[in-house]
């Protein structure tokens, strides 16, 4: 029940978060949105910032977790389009989309929570694991580029515009032809 509530606590004040802005949203208007007392928000979160801290830590302990899974692995093409994959599921498995919109419109309240900085670090990672040791300039730009992909497909295909399963689905193949070298197919 309390993964529950602070799953709707999380939820609606992203929401809160995206439509005012991060400085312009109070702890009373986040729990009056959820219907409950301010003490009974202070529970699970003391602060705005604890409330974004856990939304970017649960994401970090996902990428945490499909770096342990990646470690050791060659950096085959299956490998990487695997990887790409899983990554997918992870950023549909949070409120990624979400997320990426509330840091793109609040960048100086992220600027300095710790982890921002763990999660640019995570993306290094996934670069260097996607890339391997020996790569080119070329060849990391390029894994990044298939990263950055996943992350602004929001962005470049908005809800309503496309479906779920088509902004996902274009997404992944830009990205696999990123990876892959392969381009050029008409759609």
């Amino acid at each position: 029940m309390a993964d529950d509530t602070r799953s709707r606590i999380q939820a609606i004040a992203l929401d809160l978060f995206s439509e005012q802005g991060y400085d312009a949203t109070s702890l009373r208007e986040i729990a009056e949105r959820l219907g409950v007392t301010k003490a009974a928000l202070y529970y699970h979160f003391k602060s705005k910032e604890e409330i974004v801290e856990s939304l970017t830590s649960d994401h970090v302990k996902r990428l945490d977790t499909l770096l342990e899974w990646a470690e050791g692995k060659e950096p085959t093409q299956a490998f990487r389009i695997e990887f790409l994959h899983r990554y997918m599921d992870n950023l549909n498995a949070s409120q990624h989309l979400k997320i990426m919109k509330f840091i793109q419109q609040n960048q100086p309240a992220m600027k300095n929570m710790a982890n921002a900085a763990k999660w640019r670090e995570s993306l290094h990672k996934m670069v260097s694991v996607l890339a391997g040791e020996k790569a080119s300039p070329t060849e990391r730009m390029r894994m990044g580029l298939a990263l950055f992909g996943l992350h602004a497909s929001a962005m470049l295909l908005p809800e309503g515009e496309v479906s779920e399963q088509d902004r996902r689905q274009a997404a992944l193949t830009v990205a696999e032809e990123l990876i892959t070298g392969s381009a050029g197919r008409a759609d």
